[in-house]
């Protein structure tokens, strides 16, 4: 599958997946909606993510944290997920490292699921740490979420620590990290 890579609104519809920067003009309440449902399945199984309950200002939060990519196909927001440089102010000592950049809203719209996009999404977000200067990317998820751990195993990563965001949550999340250099996508 090609990727196209712009930094600006594809105007006319493809079948190949756009990767390209947030812009404000892009629809919060879309991809409030495209991160609702892709972290539906999670809710459904009683996790309660911050992205299963999060707010139109609360996307626009998260996004603005960081470095936030958006994946197009056909005019429909198909993924999404936001960079962010070492954050000083984390209660997570992983993300406060300044050899560290995390990811964070990473997800893949239901309709798009199995077709690759997260794997481009996530090579692009690996691509752009190490060309900032990151030695480690790292992440966060549900302890409980074992098809998501083992896909981001399957990445390079590896189970470095916990971390816990309750209230935001009802569980404890692993933390998870792999070198920038790893061959791994």
């Amino acid at each position: 599958m090609t990727l196209a890579r712009t930094d600006a609104v594809t105007t006319s519809p493809s079948s190949t997946p756009t990767l390209r920067l947030l812009t404000p003009h892009d629809d919060l309440e879309r991809l409030t909606a495209l991160v609702h449902s892709a972290y539906a399945p999670h809710a459904a199984k009683g996790l309660r993510y911050w992205a299963t309950h999060q707010t139109v200002e609360d996307t626009a939060k998260r996004l603005a944290s960081g470095l936030a990519l958006v994946m197009e196909i056909d005019g429909d927001y198909a993924a999404t997920a936001t960079l962010r440089s070492p954050q000083p102010e984390s209660k997570v000592a992983l993300y406060r490292d300044s050899t560290v950049w995390s990811i964070t809203q990473f997800c893949v719209a239901p309709p798009f699921k199995g077709l690759g996009l997260g794997k481009l999404l996530h090579g692009e977000l690996v691509q752009r740490a190490r060309s900032a200067g990151a030695a480690t990317l790292a992440l966060d998820t549900a302890q409980p979420a074992h098809a998501l751990i083992a896909m981001y195993e399957s990445w390079g990563y590896r189970v470095v620590g916990e971390c816990d965001w309750r209230p935001l949550t009802n569980y404890t999340s692993v933390l998870m990290s792999r070198s920038v250099d790893s061959a791994a996508a």
